[in-house]
């Protein structure tokens, strides 16, 4: 994470590809670490014993919930529909409010209890070649 200082000198740089640079800088720090941290737990035998220990609990936790899932029956299903129904409704919701914001016109939703909600917006850059 960035201290005040870097965050103010970073802040204060109009250039992009400055900052692009040193967050790909920072990236590449972190990277190194990590390695360095993966190496390290790798030589812990009992990390190891650890790690296979979760892997049969996680195994164990899937085979339950399959269990379970099929108990539920059409019940389930009716869950696993409702959720990818909100995923496309969620992405429609953004679709119409990317589309009222580049029309100009203001965006501003209220849910069942008053309670206003504002759109946030972020923006990444992917590697294009």
């Amino acid at each position: 994470m960035l201290d005040n200082k870097d965050h103010q000198s970073i802040s204060g740089r109009q250039n992009m590809q400055e900052v692009f640079d040193k967050i790909q800088e920072l990236k590449q720090t972190r990277k190194e670490i990590g390695r360095e941290y993966r190496d390290a737990l790798a030589q812990s035998t009992s990390y190891e014993d650890l790690k296979e220990e979760l892997k049969k609990l996680r195994d164990k936790k899937k085979s339950m919930e399959s269990s379970v899932q099929a108990e539920m029956g059409t019940r389930f299903e009716e869950f696993e529909k409702a959720k990818r129904e909100i995923e496309n409704a969620e992405q429609m919701l953004t679709d119409i409010a990317l589309t009222n914001l580049m029309n100009g016109e203001s965006i501003s939703l209220k849910d069942k209890n008053n309670a206003e909600y504002e759109p946030t917006y972020k923006i990444t850059f992917k590697k294009i070649n």
